[in-house]
């Protein structure tokens, strides 16, 4: 565990400044928290205005009390991460550093409860680990509930961690097939008309689905499952008329599905099935006027115990940072 000094100084400018000196025990894992060239000390630098001075196993952090008590605790958390044998990357900095900013515990606070293995997906490919509260909560609702509802921004792992847990569930066994879905609308423009059979025309709306398989099980594996139909990949408007038994059942881009599409969904549910909805409020495509499927269920249903409802802001963010802020931006514009 890391061990701090903290020492105050004042300089000429009268500006009261933290100087903290942060000791590591492990000068490997010190490398790693480092990183390449130091890139990850860089970022932080460049967030809080601070300079961060390496000497042996030592960071000096020198700069204003505020920032220098922040950067201090983000590397702790981070080295933290490091300890349970987890990497730091830089959707990890940022995760942290917008924990610090508003005043919440670290997630490397509940790293006890990500690194015993409950939470953590595993696949053919890849083990997968939610990266913040509000992504653990999404998988504990996804184990608990038959029907679960993942409702956020663009970014924030809905999608990618219910196809991961349908992943790992089929190969546990405890399903028999994965049916993935989405509404086929266009998001804003107008693509004409599409070239070939029927599963060339839907597959372009279908890509993102495609993509999170791809990283949970090898390419000649899926290939096959696809082709047995083990694993299927549809538009919703194909679910109607189906009963969808012993299957891990995901509607993503739920909010382009209207009310009569969502309650003919909702009823595919059959024995042995679990189902997920994933959705974003604010990038409705339908036609004005009509009502968003994931919106009325939403006010229909959320009272009923046995379904999870589940919420993801920005700060759940875990591609580019600069998507989070983008969709600050965009959320405050609409509360103004």
């Amino acid at each position: 565990m890391a061990q701090s000094v903290l020492t105050q100084t004042i300089h000429d400018n009268e500006k009261l400044e933290k100087s903290t000196q942060l000791e590591f025990a492990d000068n490997k894992l010190l490398i790693d928290l480092c990183g390449e060239f130091d890139r990850n000390l860089a970022e932080l630098e460049n967030k809080f205005s601070i300079q961060i001075v390496r000497r042996g196993n030592l960071l000096d952090l020198i700069g204003d009390k505020f920032s220098a008590e922040k950067v201090g605790q983000v590397l702790i958390a981070l080295y933290q991460r490091l300890e349970c044998g987890k990497l730091v990357e830089f959707s990890d900095i940022d995760r942290e550093i917008r924990f610090v900013l508003h005043g919440k515990k670290s997630s490397t606070d509940q790293m006890e409860m990500f690194s015993n293995g409950h939470f953590e997906i595993r696949t053919r490919k890849k083990t997968v680990e939610p990266r913040t509260k509000a992504q653990r909560d999404f998988v504990q609702s996804l184990t608990d509930n038959e029907l679960a509802f993942g409702i956020g921004p663009a970014g924030t792992g809905k999608t990618y961690l219910a196809v991961a847990v349908g992943v790992s569930k089929f190969i546990a066994g405890e399903v028999d097939k994965i049916i993935l879905s989405r509404p086929a609308v266009e998001a804003g423009e107008k693509l004409g008309y599409l070239p070939g059979d029927m599963k060339d025309k839907v597959d372009p709306y279908m890509q993102p689905l495609y993509d999170a398989l791809n990283d949970f099980l090898p390419a000649k594996q899926l290939a096959k499952l696809i082709e047995e139909k083990t694993i299927e990949i549809a538009p919703l408007a194909f679910m109607r008329g189906r009963t969808l038994a012993h299957s891990y059942i995901v509607l993503d881009e739920a909010q382009n599905a209207t009310s009569m599409q969502m309650k003919m969904f909702l009823t595919r549910l059959g024995e042995g099935s679990r189902m997920v909805i994933t959705g974003d409020r604010s990038q409705i495509d339908l036609p004005k006027g009509a009502m968003s499927g994931l919106l009325d269920a939403e006010s229909l249903l959320s009272k009923i115990s046995t379904i999870g409802f589940n919420y993801f802001t920005s700060k759940d963010v875990v591609r580019h940072p600069l998507v989070a802020t983008i969709i600050e931006a965009y959320e405050s514009r609409n509360t103004k």
